[in-house]
């Protein structure tokens, strides 16, 4: 809501004070919240453990799914304090510089996350669409990372320019983020609109077009029965990725632009409450990724199980081997002296591997 400022505080409309009060942003928000945060937090943080401490290879996409990892992670530590403040009528107890950290990490940390779920398309395609060719190193791929995480948190810096937080004189409460002064309208409609392209709509259309060429690259594959298993196990995975980032990430995205296009003009809207309900909803993809990404893997899970039980990849090695039946021949047969072995290599049936992994 734009409210003119009068002294140390503002007032604001009916309409403003509907939503602040209702039942919408003081119980069902903070309950989903609670959700995401206690669904999110463990899991996260294992996926996290696993890929930096249980897995030897730091292949490129185990690079890419810890450093999303670790963005869901660091916008999952901060929803306490919007829980907080949600059942405690929005207000805001905690200072403004805290808000402002709060704002800044809830916002930056999705935007990241969805460019990371982009560039995990990208690498998913290169790896089925071009098998033979140079994979892309380690050291590419962290410097990747780290540049994705300097030019967003750059990004959020404008977030800190301003005050976050306004007083409400007719309700008595501090609100974060919720309300704006009339004279700081331009800056934060101009950002949002920017950020809302930026941080959405290239990644959704770097998404979209990543997958649709990986699904015509494994439909145009000759493959044997069991690689069609598997080619429709990935076909599968791909349109679950997409279809999740489409749901979680449009709906919120979409509101975002519309609420602040509409404040630009200074036009009267309602569609705050529906924006906040989306931006919810959308913060379900924190504690979605780790199963769609992770947990599917059985590798990973074997990871995880061993991490949990506290044990090494060496005893869990051993474990498998010696827990495999024994197979007793009578003769064994030699190799001719004369003839040689080859190794076949299966790029089709590895990419397939890779796209589902």
């Amino acid at each position: 809501s734009v409210v003119p400022s009068s002294g140390s505080g503002v007032n604001v409309s009916d309409t403003a004070v509907s939503i602040l009060n209702s039942s919408l942003t003081t119980v069902f928000i903070p309950l989903v919240y609670i959700f995401i945060f206690i669904v999110g937090l463990p899991t996260n943080t294992m996926a996290l453990w696993v890929f930096l401490f249980r897995t030897k290879k730091k292949h490129p996409a185990s690079i890419l799914m810890a450093n999303l990892a670790l963005a869901d992670l660091l916008f999952i530590v901060w929803l306490p304090l919007k829980i907080t403040y949600h059942f405690n009528g929005n207000d805001w107890t905690f200072g403004e510089p805290l808000c402002k950290v709060l704002v800044g990490f809830f916002y930056g940390n999705t935007y990241i996350s969805a460019i990371f779920i982009a560039c995990i398309s990208v690498q998913r395609y290169w790896t089925v669409a071009h098998p033979l060719s140079q994979k892309l190193s380690s050291r590419v791929t962290v410097c990747v990372c780290v540049c994705v995480w300097i030019v967003v948190w750059v990004l959020t810096v404008p977030l800190y320019l301003y005050d976050q937080t306004v007083k409400i004189l007719n309700l008595n409460i501090i609100t974060c983020h919720d309300v704006n002064r009339r004279n700081e309208t331009h800056f934060p409609v101009g950002y949002f609109l920017t950020m809302g392209t930026v941080g959405y709509v290239v990644p959704c259309v770097v998404c979209i077009v990543s997958y649709l060429l990986t699904f015509l690259s494994l439909s145009r594959s000759i493959t044997d029965s069991s690689s069609s298993k598997k080619k429709r196990k990935a076909i599968v995975l791909m349109v679950t990725v997409l279809v999740m980032f489409l749901v979680c990430f449009t709906p919120s995205n979409i509101m975002l632009m519309v609420h602040y296009s509409l404040l630009g003009v200074e036009h009267q809207n309602y569609v705050y409450s529906i924006y906040m309900v989306a931006l919810c909803l959308g913060s379900m993809n924190s504690c979605l990724d780790p199963f769609v990404y992770y947990y599917i893997s059985e590798e990973f899970r074997d990871h995880v199980k061993n991490s949990l039980m506290c044990r090494s990849e060496r005893t869990s090695k051993q474990m498998k081997v010696s827990s495999r039946p024994l197979q007793v021949t009578e003769e064994i047969p030699m190799p001719p002296t004369n003839t040689t072995t080859s190794t076949v290599e299966h790029p089709i049936e590895d990419s397939l591997n890779a796209a589902q992994d």
